[in-house]
């Protein structure tokens, strides 16, 4: 089964963005927004390792609550309320319809890691989605940006 490591970052927040899927310690996709935020990037490395994984089996690791506990609890009962929350809207709702279709039909399982605790694979994702942000780095292919 593939491992995928994502992680998101903006500075300031918000502010440009960055995000990265690695894989076997080497970076496989990098993003880049201008104009973001810390749990929109997280959300777009979750959404570019779906891709990646093309609905094969996966272990997607992330450090954000916040994506599993959408992914795993709270999208099932937007889906079925129209995609609305009891209230208020739902941020970034057009990374998270995708995001949770993907992963749906997906073979993945999500699992979170503690940041910043010297699991390799997530340290690496912290450096290369720094490495966007700052860059303005946005390629699939990171040897080539």
């Amino acid at each position: 089964m593939r491992e995928l490591y994502t992680d998101g970052s903006c500075h300031p927040n918000p502010g440009p963005g960055g995000c990265a899927v690695i894989e076997n310690r080497i970076p496989i996709y990098l993003g880049y927004e201008p104009a973001s935020t810390n749990n929109r990037m997280e959300g777009m490395a979750i959404l570019a390792a779906l891709h990646i994984a093309g609905g094969g089996p996966v272990t997607i690791f992330t450090d954000s609550q916040l994506w599993l506990n959408i992914l795993t609890a709270w999208a099932p009962n937007w889906e079925k309320r129209d995609w609305k929350r009891k209230q208020g809207f739902i941020q970034n709702l057009d990374i998270v319809m995708p995001t949770f279709r993907l992963f749906r039909e997906s073979d993945a399982i999500i699992e979170w890691v503690r940041g910043h605790s010297g699991n390799l694979g997530n340290s690496d994702a912290d450096y290369w989605a720094n490495k966007a942000r700052m860059r303005g780095i946005h390629a699939s292919n990171p040897g080539v940006a």
